[in-house]
């Protein structure tokens, strides 16, 4: 650990710092401005989806029933497990249980793989309807029932697509690409976050692999687990929002 500081007590710090204390609290107070940030980054967001979803009731609706609730709550369950998991290792961390902290670390990077391949498969199932954001979007009704109809004869029942509920409808609200722009803009930032935790979750297993945390010292595996907890958080106000409500 170089630049560090080996206090009486055997902790380490770095050498800008008072104490092992001092930098654990600076740190700390450094990532809650962090997030503060992005509480705000996010907070834009959601009151522009619920200013415009107030606006454009109609467009918000059909645009919810392409969604598949099953598939974000699937999400949400792996999220809220992998924030259990990363709590775990800190507490690994701080009684000397390192073996243990570093599979628990693995369990929380696995399950974001998890999240962001139930992610990638909303996602491909939208650029296939060609539900996109913006000017990209080409959705068209009968270009769906087509696809649930590859023989050309239709069901008894009305078709429809795997996350979909309205690929039977004979028009959109005009307005329809606004609400998939939001969609793909609040779910991409928070799909990069999670990115960005995993990242910095596996930084924290090769530190730990090399013996850099110890009961006294683990600032930034803290650290890294409150970005996780705020990713976790976000998502929860995401799933109601856009699935259910």
């Amino acid at each position: 650990m170089a630049h560090r500081i080996t206090d009486t007590d055997g902790s380490h710090y770095a050498f800008h710092y008072k104490n092992s204390n001092h930098e654990f609290e600076a740190s700390k107070f450094g990532i809650w401005v962090f997030l503060c940030t992005e509480i705000l980054m996010f907070g834009g967001l959601f009151v522009g989806y619920i200013l415009n979803s107030g606006k454009y009731p109609e467009v918000f609706e059909v645009g919810a029933t392409f969604l598949d609730w099953k598939l974000g709550f699937l999400n949400t369950v792996i999220l809220l497990f992998s924030s259990f998991t990363i709590a775990l290792s800190i507490r690994n961390i701080q009684i000397g249980e390192q073996k243990k902290a570093f599979n628990n670390l693995l369990v929380t990077v696995l399950c974001g793989f998890g999240f962001m391949g139930v992610k990638g498969y909303e996602y491909s199932h939208k650029f296939h309807l060609g539900l996109l954001p913006g000017k990209f979007f080409n959705y068209t009704p009968h270009t769906a029932e087509s696809d649930s109809h590859p023989t050309g004869e239709a069901d008894e029942k009305p078709a429809r697509s795997n996350a979909s509920e309205t690929s039977h409808v004979s028009e959109l609200p005009k307005n329809m690409p606004m609400y998939f722009s939001f969609y793909f803009v609040m779910t991409g930032i928070h799909g990069t976050h999670v990115i960005i935790g995993m990242c910095l979750i596996l930084w924290a297993m090769l530190r730990l692999k090399r013996g850099d945390f110890d009961p006294k010292h683990y600032t930034f595996v803290e650290g890294a687990a409150l970005f996780w907890h705020l990713v976790d958080l976000v998502w929860i106000y995401l799933f109601p929002l856009l699935y259910l409500v």
